[in-house]
């Protein structure tokens, strides 16, 4: 990783493995490493995104601290990590039950647990940036709102834009396929559909992996092309 500002994590090309962006985890590690196993995932040479959401729903949801500790894993905030961060910090989002979204995990953590899952989660970027040999692949929850990349990097991105990123579902309600210039693609999860969809240069990676019959769409970053396996 080099390094940039808070917003944004840039990754250098892997040149001895894979990379695999996965759909929201939602307190379901135990399926994701079934996943992984399913494409002979290598920890000394691959790597996997995951695009936020990585807590909340399931019964894993505290086992976010180890996997956030692997050397290979790397992730960004999606609306369920901020909404757990934020109570975690006895700040909670307004108008928002937490509880009622999955969130009642957190309440069964201790206070020095819960610390630490504040300070991981609120450590995680709005967005990732991996270059790949055909280049660059940006990472963003739910959505992004410009044509350009590069906005994502400018002075006038401004709480609206992260809020969309972590919230919005515009670009795909409206069904809008220009595509996203200065990028190679953009990955999404944050909607949950029954197959990954793409619209102009934008894939939609969240197919349910943590909900019962779902599956956990890996999406190979070099190849654009995606591995999905039944929970």
């Amino acid at each position: 990783m080099t390094p940039g500002n808070s917003r944004v994590q840039r990754f250098p090309l892997n040149d001895r493995g894979r990379d695999f962006a996965v759909g929201d985890i939602h307190g379901h590690f135990s399926r994701v490493d079934a996943a992984l196993a399913a494409v002979r995932f290598a920890p000394d040479r691959d790597r996997l995104f995951s695009v936020g959401d990585l807590v909340d729903r399931g019964p894993e949801s505290r086992d976010v601290l180890a996997w956030l500790d692997r050397p290979w894993f790397h992730a960004i905030r999606g609306n369920h990590d901020l909404m757990t961060l934020r109570r975690a910090m006895s700040d909670p989002l307004p108008d928002i039950d937490h509880r009622a979204h999955g969130g009642e995990w957190l309440d069964a953590c201790d206070s020095g647990t819960q610390a630490r899952i504040a300070a991981c989660l609120h450590a995680l970027p709005l967005a990732i940036e991996v270059e790949t040999p055909h280049g660059l692949v940006g990472l963003v929850h739910a959505d992004f709102p410009y044509d350009d990349w590069q906005a994502i990097h400018g002075a006038t991105f401004s709480p609206e834009d992260e809020d969309a990123c972590l919230w919005s579902i515009d670009r795909y309600r409206m069904q809008y396929a220009q595509p996203v210039r200065n990028v190679r693609a953009v990955v999404h999860g944050h909607m949950t559909l029954r197959k990954p969809a793409q619209l102009g240069n934008v894939y939609y990676i969240d197919t349910g992996g943590w909900q019962n019959g779902g599956r956990f769409t890996l999406l190979d970053l070099h190849t654009l092309k995606p591995w999905s396996r039944r929970s």
